[in-house]
C-alpha cells in the first residue's frame, strides 16, 4: 500500500503502526523514523499536491489539528486522491484515530494494541493532589497563544490529575495578554512552541508572574499520536515537583476590566503541527 502523510501526528502513527516504509510522500515536519524513502512535498499548510499526486498513493492522510489544513484537504481531494482525514479534540479521539488508521492500512491489530498500551501508560502518570493543579501550556510567545477548552490538552491535563488554566474559554486556543494569563491563576506554565528549534522558558519567567515554567518539545504535545506520552511523562515530573513544594496558590490580581483578548493572527506557514 503507497500511502501519503501530510501532518507529523499521522506520520508518527503510521510510524508506530511498523508501516512508515509504506509511505512514499510526506510533508517536511515529519520526522518519524523509517521515512527516508518517501519524498518531501512541502509544509503542512503549503503542500505541493502536484509532486503528492506524482507519488501515487493509494491513500493521503490530513489532519485539521492543523488550523487551515482544510484548503490542502480541498485541494488534495481536487486533484482526486483518496483521503482519510483526522480532527482529534481530544485524548479519546486520538486513541480512535490510531485504531481508525490501523483499519485503513489494514494493521488493525497493532492499532488497538498500540493504543490500549498508550491508554494505559497515560493512566499511570496520574497523580494526586491537595487540588487539581492549573496548567496553562503555551503554544508561542508573541503574542501568547494558549491551548484551551477545546484541545486534546485539556483531556490529557485531566488524565494526569491536573486542569487546563483555560478549559472555560471556548475553541483549540486563544491569544493572551500577560493580564488574562495572570487570571487564569496557573500553577504551572508549559512551554511548548509551534516549530521553535530552541524552547526558551526564561522567556516566559522574564513576564514576572511567578509560576513555574517547564518546556515540553512540540513534537510531544503539540500532535495528537503516541508521542503525547512524552510530553505526558515530563509535565506528570512537573507536577510531582509541585505536590512537593505543597502547590502553593500565586495570590493572582484580577485582570483589568475590559481588557481585549486581541485577535487571532495567522499562522505561519513554516510552523509544524499543534494544537494552535
Amino acid at each position: 500500500m503507497r500511502l501519503a502523510s501530510l501532518t507529523a501526528s499521522n506520520s508518527d502513527i503510521l510510524a508506530a503502526l511498523g508501516v512508515a516504509a509504506w509511505v512514499v510522500a510526506v510533508d517536511q515536519h515529519s520526522d518519524a523514523p523509517g521515512l527516508d524513502q518517501a519524498v518531501r512535498v512541502g509544509p503542512d499548510l503549503n503542500i505541493d499536491v502536484q509532486a503528492v499526486q506524482a507519488a501515487r498513493p493509494d491513500l493521503v492522510l490530513a489532519s485539521l489539528s492543523v488550523p487551515g489544513m482544510e484548503r490542502v484537504v480541498e485541494a488534495v481531494r481536487a486533484a482526486g486522491l483518496k483521503t482519510l482525514v483526522l480532527d482529534p479534540l481530544s485524548v479519546r479521539d486520538m486513541l480512535q484515530d490510531i485504531r481508525l488508521i490501523g483499519e485503513a492500512v489494514g494493521r488493525a491489530a497493532r492499532a488497538e494494541e498500540l493504543a490500549g498500551q498508550l491508554e494505559a501508560d497515560l493512566r499511570r502518570l496520574a497523580g494526586t493532589f491537595p487540588r487539581p493543579p492549573r496548567v496553562l501550556v503555551e503554544w508561542w510567545p508573541r503574542p501568547i497563544i494558549a491551548a484551551t477548552r477545546d484541545s486534546w490538552v485539556t483531556d490529557l491535563l485531566e488524565t494526569l490529575g491536573a486542569v487546563n488554566a483555560l478549559a472555560e474559554r471556548p475553541g483549540r486556543s486563544a491569544p493572551l495578554t500577560v493580564d488574562e494569563v495572570r487570571a487564569a491563576r496557573p500553577d504551572l506554565i508549559v512551554c511548548s512552541w509551534c516549530g521553535a528549534r530552541r524552547l526558551r522558558p526564561e522567556v516566559i519567567e522574564a513576564r514576572g508572574l511567578g509560576v513555574p515554567v517547564v518546556g515540553v518539545l512540540e513534537s510531544g504535545l503539540g500532535r495528537p499520536g503516541p508521542r503525547l506520552i512524552e510530553g505526558a511523562r515530563q509535565i506528570a515530573a512537573a507536577l510531582r515537583e509541585l505536590r512537593a513544594a505543597s502547590l502553593p496558590t500565586p495570590e493572582w490580581p484580577a485582570a483589568p476590566a475590559g481588557t481585549p483578548r486581541g485577535r487571532r493572527p495567522d499562522r505561519g506557514q513554516d510552523r509544524p503541527e499543534s494544537a494552535r
